[in-house]
């Protein structure tokens, strides 16, 4: 059994930043891939950044270039550090080990003024 944990969401002006967390327990994280998804209410949860366990990355167009997602796998870690936010970012984030039943509880981002 897999739980992941995040943590670092909240509110924040445009342009700002926030960085997210996701713990996962279990003995496996060093070598499987991990990702993070945003649902805004009443939408489909989308794909935001993924990190495969060579630490190779994909992301979404729309945070291309302002999103960052890293691992730390002595830590069973996994990071999205937002950057330029902007008030579209704002969702419910989770993070997933991918094409698995396992996702976190989520954590909300707000951008607003």
């Amino acid at each position: 059994q897999v739980q992941l944990v995040e943590s670092g969401g909240g509110s924040v002006q445009p342009g700002g930043s926030l960085r997210l967390s996701c713990a996962a327990s279990g003995r496996i994280f060093s070598i499987i891939a991990m990702a993070w998804y945003r649902q805004v209410s009443g939408k489909e949860r989308e794909m935001v950044a993924i990190i495969t366990p060579a630490g190779s990355t994909n992301y979404a167009d729309s945070v291309k270039g302002r999103f960052t997602i890293s691992r730390d796998n002595a830590k069973n870690t996994v990071y999205l550090q937002m950057n330029s936010l902007k008030p579209e970012d704002t969702a419910v984030y989770y993070c997933t080990i991918p094409s698995t039943r396992y996702w976190g509880q989520g954590t909300q981002v707000t951008v607003s003024s």
